[in-house]
């Protein structure tokens, strides 16, 4: 980490920040703090809108768990977030992707439309990969990518993985920069 963790508990000086480090134990009870919550808890008022909006993200999507840990997981190897990658590609591997499409999910160089055929990846998963790269790699999504999505994908759930794609965009961008976990750079 780049910057000092704060201590588990922090200390608090309000009631606001009180009650913001409560609900950030109580999303992590009976564990304790991450890393992540102990790098943002320098700034309780980011805590919180992040605790509101990652909540969101990960716990109130449509989507299937492996629709939102594929795109979680892509962004994280993208962006070489591993501390990332070893949380997410753990909770895909238990939703049901296999160790092949693991090994897919994580090859950067990776013939998206090859593994398709092959039948690692199915039509929807490599249209969701190819997504999470252009959102990742160029902001910029082709419309032939875009209409892959929405082949598969009704609009709320189009939605829902662009906003997990950019959730964790930002999410992978912190844990590089300040180094959280200590195995980002």
């Amino acid at each position: 980490m780049r910057l000092p963790y704060v201590s588990d508990p922090p200390a608090t000086s309000t009631p606001e920040e009180a009650d913001i480090l409560s609900k950030v134990q109580a999303r992590r009870a009976p564990n304790g703090l991450l890393p992540l919550d102990r790098a943002l808890l320098h700034s309780f008022p980011v805590t919180d809108g992040w605790g509101a909006f990652m909540g969101a993200i990960r716990q109130r999507t449509s989507l299937t768990t492996v629709i939102r840990e594929l795109v979680i997981s892509r962004v994280s190897v993208l962006n070489k977030a591993w501390l990332e990658w070893d949380v997410h590609s753990a909770i895909l591997a238990d939703g049901g992707f296999s160790n092949d499409a693991l090994q897919v999910a994580r090859d950067k160089n990776v013939d998206v439309a090859a593994k398709v055929a092959e039948g690692v990846l199915t039509e929807a998963e490599g249209a969701v990969l190819k997504y999470a790269d252009a959102m990742t790699k160029t902001v910029t999504v082709p419309d032939e990518v875009f209409e892959a999505v929405k082949k598969h994908f009704n609009y709320r759930e189009v939605v829902e993985i662009t906003t997990t794609a950019a959730a964790y965009n930002c999410v992978s961008r912190v844990l590089v920069a300040l180094d959280v976990g200590e195995q980002n750079r």
